[in-house]
């Protein structure tokens, strides 16, 4: 399987996009973990024993920005390696230049593409960097 054993924490306010990337991931053998409103994000993930990939929606409930879940998380020592990477409804003109910048490693635009976002995921967390405006690379 693509994502056997690889653990990924989402952190993603909107119910149904959870759900379509927990089937798209857990489908191809991921463990898939969640945070919905970002203000819990470092609590939960140390709580797990190894995550592989965190996902970002750049975008959060009660004016929560997915920049600041990224500093939060880049400041724990355990988090400061692991790929996180943007998917957003932001567009992407605006927000690629800006997660560049930030040290983020890809933004996946939204709404993702199913069949693709399981392999962008492996792309990534082999090292690989993507900066998709639409689900297909």
């Amino acid at each position: 399987m693509l994502l056997a054993h690889r653990t990924i924490f989402i952190v993603e306010d909107n119910t149904q996009n959870r759900v379509v990337f927990k089937i798209a991931l857990a489908r191809h053998g991921a463990l898939v973990e969640f945070e919905r409103w970002g203000t819990n994000s470092t609590v939960l993930l140390r709580t797990l024993p190894h995550v592989d990939l965190i996902i970002l929606d750049l975008m959060l409930a009660d004016g929560i920005s997915g920049f600041t879940v990224f500093d939060e998380i880049r400041a724990l020592p355990q988090f400061d390696q692991v790929p996180i990477i943007a998917v957003s409804a932001m567009e992407p003109a605006v927000a690629i230049p800006q997660v560049r910048q930030k040290g983020f490693a890809g933004f996946l635009a939204k709404p993702i593409d199913l069949k693709e976002f399981p392999k962008q995921v492996a792309k990534i967390i082999e090292g690989e960097r993507i900066w998709a405006t639409s689900g297909a690379v």
